[in-house]
């Protein structure tokens, strides 16, 4: 069941997000990550519109995706437990059906995601850095025929 996350939901995403981005990105230090709960509980989430998917047996949430500025994908996690499932395609369906341009930022080195967005019809625009870590990131758009 996908749905609109509420305000109740915080906790659960902010863990989930916590868990799911550590072991996204094991070439970056998980003291970034830890160091970044706060902001990402206080000022990311509440100012995205996000969705989130949960288990039908007892609304457990699995995975969810975040948007921000009705365009900027900043978020797109699921528990590793549903990791080829199709979940992540049906979320982001989801925002595909709402926005006719999404654009989003992505490790370079975090070569399942950019596989994903690939396949999802996201192309490279521009080539960059991510001003936190200093890593190398691709912003990447997908726009509706």
């Amino acid at each position: 069941m996908i749905r609109r996350a509420d305000s109740q939901d915080i906790n659960a995403l902010v863990l989930l997000w916590l868990r799911s981005t550590i072991k996204a990105h094991p070439f970056i230090s998980e003291s970034y990550w830890l160091e970044s709960a706060a902001m990402v509980k206080e000022t990311f989430l509440p100012q995205a519109r996000t969705w989130v998917a949960c288990r039908a047996e007892n609304k457990e949430i699995v995975g969810f995706i975040s948007v921000l500025n009705q365009q900027f994908i900043g978020a797109l996690f699921i528990i590793e437990e549903f990791y080829g499932s199709g979940l992540a395609q049906e979320l982001m369906s989801v925002v595909k059906n709402y926005y006719s341009k999404l654009l989003l930022e992505v490790y370079q080195q975090n070569d399942r995601a950019v596989a994903f967005y690939r396949k999802e019809g996201f192309g490279v625009i521009t080539d960059t850095h991510h001003p936190g870590t200093g890593l190398p990131t691709w912003v990447m758009s997908w726009q509706s025929l």
